[in-house]
């Protein structure tokens, strides 16, 4: 189970509230804990700290940040099939 104001790492793609897509590798913050950890809403940031992106997913979706991660930028309205 992650706390609020936990970082994590998506596993997998899910799509943002927006429809917008969020590859995985893209770091967010729980921003809420549904209850019995069923879902978390996680807020994803630019590199100037604005918020680009909310998010609901599933405990099979994310993964814990490790010390051995390194962050990554792309720019959010790209195609995934063309990020590399």
């Amino acid at each position: 189970m992650y706390k609020e104001h936990s970082r994590v790492i998506l596993t997998e793609p899910v799509k943002d509230d927006d429809g917008g897509m969020m590859l995985p590798g893209d770091v967010g913050v729980v921003i809420h804990v549904h209850p019995r950890a069923e879902a978390y809403v996680l807020e994803f940031v630019g590199v100037n700290g604005a918020t680009t992106a909310i998010a609901t997913v599933t405990p099979n979706q994310i993964r814990a940040v490790t010390s051995h991660d390194v962050l990554h930028a792309r720019v959010m309205n790209e195609s995934p099939a063309r990020v590399n």
